[in-house]
């Protein structure tokens, strides 16, 4: 449980230029004041983070978001009553108050409303937005836990407020409407489908030149230390291998059963990457995913993660 005394030590540190590791419903954030260059500045340090690579603006509100845009269209609004708080990120023309540090240079910014009672709580009691990617080095597993923070970064952060596993598991979806239509950057567990009900067709990204519209676009990402593969049911390879399976086992050294739904395979995904990293196999083999717009961001998190 997270005390009113810690969120207040949490929003004094980020007010004086800190970082602050703080829970989400996706996965564990990086924090700093999204207003303090300098701030944001020592957020690239720790992570690693190539410049080209923008963050995410965690808001407490409706009208804390509008503050940081040029424009608040009508299916921002729409989008907002429908997904907010939750796990769905808007890129938007910026405001002159956003620093380009935040946003990679460009001309927007991506904007997020958090479910978690703590990030809001906290958000709430800074009083400033916060920027924050995942609490982890670049391009490797997001965290679920305080634990994986702990074990990744080392006490590179100045506070971490522990409330447990995240309830989603894996980053938020991110729509661009920053080009007077919706384009999907990244998929998440708030579908394609699930927009397209509130905004008409949505288009997929295109192709990446200089600065990233979006976090999570480096072709190889979310990776795992141990090499990772997908594989058919049931065809795990020989040898020192980890198998995560839905609907086929196989015979292997050590195998995991992985939900049949799709959102409680996005919860467990990360956490048992960690777990089979720490364990030291020399793979990492993971059954294909099963077909529908509900699995579209896990599968593009697999994808980037088999990369080498």
């Amino acid at each position: 449980m997270i005390s009113a005394a810690q969120i207040g030590e949490a929003a004094r540190v980020l007010r004086a230029g800190g970082l602050v590791v703080f829970p989400t419903e996706t996965v564990y954030g990086l924090g700093a004041n999204a207003l303090d260059a300098a701030a944001v500045d020592r957020i690239y340090e720790v992570k690693g983070r190539p410049a080209n690579s923008p963050l995410i603006v965690h808001v407490a509100s409706v009208d804390m978001a509008g503050e940081l845009v040029a424009d608040w269209p009508d299916t921002a609004a729409a989008l907002a009553r429908e997904f907010w708080p939750g796990p769905l990120t808007l890129v938007l023309p910026k405001s002159a108050k956003v620093p380009d540090r935040v946003t990679a240079g460009l001309p927007t910014v991506a904007i997020r409303l958090p479910r978690h009672p703590v990030a809001r709580r906290l958000i709430e009691c800074a009083g400033l937005p916060i920027a924050a990617p995942s609490a982890n080095p670049f391009a490797r597993l997001s965290p679920t836990t305080a634990a994986h923070v702990r074990e990744m970064l080392a006490g590179k952060a100045d506070m971490i407020l522990d409330a447990g596993p995240a309830e989603v598991g894996i980053e938020s979806t991110v729509l661009s409407l920053a080009g007077g239509k919706a384009v999907l950057l990244r998929p998440g567990m708030v579908s394609q489908q699930e927009i397209e009900r509130v905004t008409g067709p949505v288009t997929a990204g295109g192709e990446v030149v200089g600065g990233h519209p979006s976090p999570g676009m480096h072709e190889r990402h979310y990776s795992p230390c141990t090499p990772l593969v997908v594989v058919a049911a049931g065809q795990a390879p020989p040898g020192r291998v980890a198998y995560l399976w839905w609907s086929r086992p196989a015979d292997a050294a050590r195998a995991v059963r992985m939900p049949v739904s799709a959102a409680a395979y996005g919860a467990e995904f990360y956490r048992v990457l960690h777990e089979l990293d720490r364990e030291g196999w020399d793979l990492i083999a993971v059954e294909t995913l099963p077909e529908g717009p509900e699995w579209a961001g896990i599968a593009d998190r697999l994808r980037r993660a088999a990369q080498r």
